[in-house]
């Protein structure tokens, strides 16, 4: 199915938002809760399916589901489509900070493998299903498990990064990344682990005990937060701002606690 031409606009930073223009009787999917704003004559439909396969039957959309799940995704994808006479406008937001990446997927080959929580929204006509890793180590360690999502078509689709969202053309050189830093990569590029140098840098180094190397002809999406790394420092400042607390002892520390409601 050949996906619809839909136009765009991104705002903000670092908590972005992508407004989609639909023509008359145009289509938008997008991940369940991911709309922030729409205009009058935009209806919305969950369905279980990307709209890319109309004549599939119920068992086959029922399968998909099934497969969305092990991504951590809802069953059901979200339609909007413009039900009314003129252009109108839908919107979708990021869940946590970072960048929404645009991609024209007719410019990629019309075929991307991406982390399984990366996919925003996209044309009516691509394609939203899941990709495994054959390699046995690259599931185990490679940062994203055995499941990532592939994206198939010839219109737009956006994702989601964390932090700062760097692309990157490899023409037959090899790249080394964090594996929670792949956001995602096109056809042409091998995805493989390797050990994070000798055995003091594994365990001292900082950077993990594996590395992702990425090599080959094609392009590259990386992010600079992931959001499990995100997470991992809210919890970190989190069990420890009890014990910090404790140690704000002086009149100075009670008088803040005071000011802020801490101390009731």
């Amino acid at each position: 199915m050949k996906c619809q031409e839909i136009d765009y606009e991104i705002y903000g930073d670092d908590m972005q938002i992508v407004e989609v223009e639909l023509d008359p009787y145009e289509t938008v999917i997008a991940e369940a809760g991911a709309m922030n704003w729409m205009e009058d004559s935009i209806n919305f439909e969950a369905k279980m399916g990307d709209g890319s396969e109309p004549e599939k039957g119920i068992f086959g959309k029922l399968f998909d589901g099934a497969k969305r799940v092990l991504t951590g995704e809802s069953i059901f994808i979200t339609h909007f489509t413009n039900i009314g006479q003129g252009k109108k406008r839908v919107a979708f937001a990021a869940p946590y900070p970072g960048k929404i990446i645009p991609i024209d997927m007719n410019r990629i080959g019309q075929r991307l493998i991406c982390q399984k929580d990366a996919f925003l929204c996209a044309a009516l006509g691509t394609k939203v299903s899941i990709a495994f890793n054959r390699k046995l180590g690259v599931g185990f360690f490679g940062g994203e498990g055995f499941i990532l999502q592939k994206l198939e078509g010839d219109g737009k689709a956006f994702l989601h990064a964390g932090g700062t969202v760097v692309k990157k053309e490899l023409n037959g050189e090899s790249l080394k990344v964090d594996t929670g830093c792949i956001v995602g990569f096109t056809d042409g590029i091998t995805y493989d682990i390797q050990k994070a140098g000798n055995l003091k840098s594994m365990f001292f180094g900082g950077e993990g005990l594996f590395l992702a190397t990425l090599s080959g002809y094609g392009v590259v999406y990386l992010q600079s937060l992931p959001f499990s790394r995100l997470a991992d420092r809210i919890i970190q400042s989190a069990s420890s701002s009890g014990e910090s607390r404790k140690g704000e002892g002086s009149i100075l520390g009670g008088i803040g606690g005071l000011i802020n409601g801490d101390n009731r």
